[in-house]
């Protein structure tokens, strides 16, 4: 992502536009002005609007890539994968449930699987296929299971979307939970529940 503080501001601008209205109803000029620009900056910056949400597409993969990245060898023990899928599911739950930065990804996203059929896939080809088919390895190697198989990839997705439901539904799970906050230790009980869940399905797999 470039540096320049324009750049990063229309980005972050853009991304909760987009995702609050869409592509279509989004006006360069609300952009600019969110950003607190002028629209001859996002020409400058992204080549126009077009430019600029395949930009936010990108800031999107590589926010989320980093969040969930997790290398393990191939060879790796069972146990030392089960620990390594614990340590991406508190990280992604503490990312998801306190960071800023993660509401606006979501909303976008969302966003972008209704609307957009190419930045779709460019999501797909860049962030989603090659995580999850990292997930799947990871709990292939957990259980014993093949990692490509249905079983396993479905039991990939429900994993990815307990993570997900706690952002999406972030007000309510404040508002029923009583929480004043979304903080490190309301993430962190959050994360010691799909833990327990988390390894109950890993078990279950492993049958």
């Amino acid at each position: 992502m470039d540096s320049h503080p324009t750049h990063k501001a229309l980005i972050s601008a853009a991304l909760k536009l987009f995702g609050e209205a869409g592509y279509a109803a989004t006006s360069t000029r609300a952009i600019a002005a969110e950003a607190g620009t002028n629209v001859a900056s996002i020409a400058y910056h992204f080549g126009g609007k077009a430019g600029l949400h395949d930009a936010c597409v990108e800031e999107v993969a590589r926010r989320m890539s980093r969040v969930s990245e997790l290398p393990i060898a191939a060879t790796a023990s069972q146990q030392t994968a089960r620990d390594a899928l614990e340590a991406l599911l508190r990280r992604a739950v503490t990312y998801m449930f306190t960071d800023d930065e993660a509401g606006e990804n979501v909303p976008f996203v969302l966003r972008v699987l209704t609307e957009a059929a190419g930045a779709s896939d460019t999501l797909y080809s860049r962030l989603f296929e090659p995580r999850h088919r990292m997930l799947c390895h990871l709990w292939g190697v957990a259980t014993g299971q093949p990692a490509e198989s249905e079983r396993t990839r479905l039991a990939v997705f429900a994993f990815v979307g307990g993570i997900v439901y706690f952002r999406i539904n972030r007000a309510f799970v404040l508002r029923r939970m009583g929480w004043n906050v979304a903080g490190p230790a309301e993430a962190e009980a959050i994360a010691d529940t799909l833990a327990e869940h988390l390894h109950a399905a890993l078990e279950r797999s492993s049958s």
